[in-house]
């Protein structure tokens, strides 16, 4: 995924109210960016760290900026949840995702379980369904090749229900697959933050013994855009 707009480059003043970001530019300016990510945003967040971000001309918009990239130790993380779910459906369509090749169709945003909506749907004449939900992973607690990348960053009920759906399309005959996108440039491995919400990490473990498999693949990320790049191993609850 290529960024449609070359990206301006800034200092992050400070994250708050969830969805907003004073950024001071370049030229000294200051803005407000959007931050298209809803979660604690643990560890990516730090203030006078390197920041890019897209300008905007939609005049409906507010804010004329949204925030993409920071720059964390000797790495760049992507941090707009807005991109994951594009990021791993071209991935499947162009067969970079070995686990989720053979498929005849690929669906996004498709209604499924008790008033959701799964990530990705594959079909195939062939073989049953397949539903992937996608996570966006940025948490990295400390830096250093031997320390992994973290999901969640927050408690998030949302993502345990997401859980339960799956193992439910599972009972049902379906394939069900929790994709976890490490939007970093830093890590080799990933692991559950079991600490930060325990019931995730019990709702997962009883998902995969039911049948729900999970995968985990890192990216490469730069100023000009975000690919997908190789499958990292995974310490999960068992």
């Amino acid at each position: 995924m290529k960024f449609e707009k070359n990206l301006i480059e800034g200092v992050l003043m400070q994250r708050y109210k969830r969805f907003f970001a004073d950024v001071k530019l370049n030229d000294g300016s200051i803005v407000t960016a959007h931050c298209a990510n809803s979660g604690s945003m643990l560890s990516v967040k730090e203030s006078g760290a390197r920041v890019w971000l897209t300008p905007v001309d939609d005049p409906k918009r507010k804010l004329k900026f949204t925030w993409e990239l920071i720059e964390i130790g000797n790495g760049l993380v992507g941090i707009n949840t807005g991109h994951p779910n594009r990021l791993v459906a071209d991935a499947i369509s162009a067969g970079q995702i070995a686990e989720l090749t053979g498929y005849a169709s690929l669906k996004r945003e498709q209604k499924y379980g008790k008033n959701s909506r799964i990530d990705i749907l594959l079909e195939d004449s062939a073989k049953p369904p397949c539903y992937v939900e996608i996570k966006n992973v940025t948490m990295k607690r400390k830096l250093g090749p031997e320390y992994p990348a973290e999901f969640p960053d927050s408690v998030t009920e949302r993502g345990t229900k997401h859980l339960h759906e799956l193992a439910d399309m599972v009972a049902a005959g379906a394939r069900s697959v929790m994709f976890y996108l490490v939007q970093r440039t830093d890590s080799t491995h990933f692991k559950i933050a079991t600490d930060i919400d325990p019931n995730y990490g019990k709702a997962l473990e009883k998902a995969l013994k039911s049948g729900v498999e999970a995968i985990c693949y890192g990216c490469d990320v730069t100023p000009n855009g975000i690919t997908i790049a190789k499958p990292l191993t995974m310490d999960l609850p068992r």
